[in-house]
């Protein structure tokens, strides 16, 4: 029977990058001791999340790839013997960026790396200023906002991915009512879960957690919700962190599963895709 150990780590981060870096190396560490194979880190971990605002400073914080960054982490996935999925601000030639997904084996060396595909302009997600839009063996890997997208989770497992993983920065805006955090936070449990049971695939979904200030003054900034959760593939809870502190996890997934839940709902054998040009438009008028 294959199972794996996945470690996810959920944190807070600070204005100081160097001390964010050194919390994910003893995270990491720890993980490993407990045995993970797999670890997960939230999405552009190494500094706070930038994309409060519109400000063209910050694409200092850019590395290319290959970078500084790249070569910290793999060293951290060679010494503890892991994979390790990272997210990092890319900087792909100047005035070309993205936020990207990069993974390690367990030799150190990149095994291959994501581009965020689903790009947000919102309210305190203004990710279209700083990101250009564009998988990975057996790890489906996507970021974020494109976890609202059932096409990207279908897309990854007709690629033959084993899991899906979703590095993730969402939160709170300080106006919202108890009543639409719960709604907010539901809606984004609940679609991912749903890419679990579409796709028959177990699905690791890694948040950030804790209030970060809006550098602009404009709003009170974000209440990062943490949550970050591993589900089966019949989106069952294996495992949740909590929303008001970071945590680390070492969550066992039966990776035999994937097989059994497809056999009994073959949801890919019984697609019409004679039906789906649709899919390939904006919208059908």
């Amino acid at each position: 029977m294959k199972k794996i150990k996945v470690g996810i780590i959920q944190q807070s981060n600070t204005a100081d990058i160097r001390v964010n870096l050194m919390n994910l190396a003893k995270s990491i560490e720890a993980c490993a001791a407990h045995g993970a194979q797999l670890i997960v880190l939230q999405e552009l971990h190494n500094s706070l999340y930038f994309c409060q605002t519109e400000n063209t400073n910050l694409f200092d914080l850019a590395e290319p790839i290959p970078g500084p960054s790249t070569g910290f982490y793999s060293e951290l996935a060679a010494a503890n013997k892991v994979v390790l999925v990272t997210s990092l601000f890319e900087k792909r030639a100047p005035g070309l960026y993205h936020n990207t997904a990069v993974v390690f084996d367990r030799d150190g060396s990149i095994a291959g790396k994501y581009r965020k595909m689903h790009i947000p302009d919102d309210p305190a997600y203004y990710e279209k200023f700083y990101f250009t839009q564009t998988s990975l063996g057996k790890l489906g890997v996507l970021v974020c906002w494109d976890q609202w997208y059932p096409e990207a989770a279908r897309l990854m497992a007709l690629k033959g991915a084993e899991l899906l993983i979703y590095p993730t920065a969402i939160g709170w805006e300080s106006s919202d009512t108890d009543d639409e955090k719960a709604r907010q936070l539901n809606a984004w449990i609940i679609s991912q879960r749903a890419h679990a049971v579409a796709n028959g695939l177990p699905v690791i979904s890694v948040n950030r957690v804790g209030h970060e200030p809006d550098p602009s003054g404009q709003t009170n900034g974000i209440l990062f919700w943490g949550n970050s959760f591993v589900a089966g593939p019949q989106g069952e809870f294996l495992a949740q962190a909590g929303n008001d502190h970071p945590e680390n996890m070492v969550v066992e997934i039966d990776m035999e599963r994937s097989e059994n839940v497809r056999r009994w709902w073959p949801f890919l054998r019984d697609r019409r895709i004679d039906e789906y040009e649709g899919l390939t438009k904006r919208f059908l008028d």
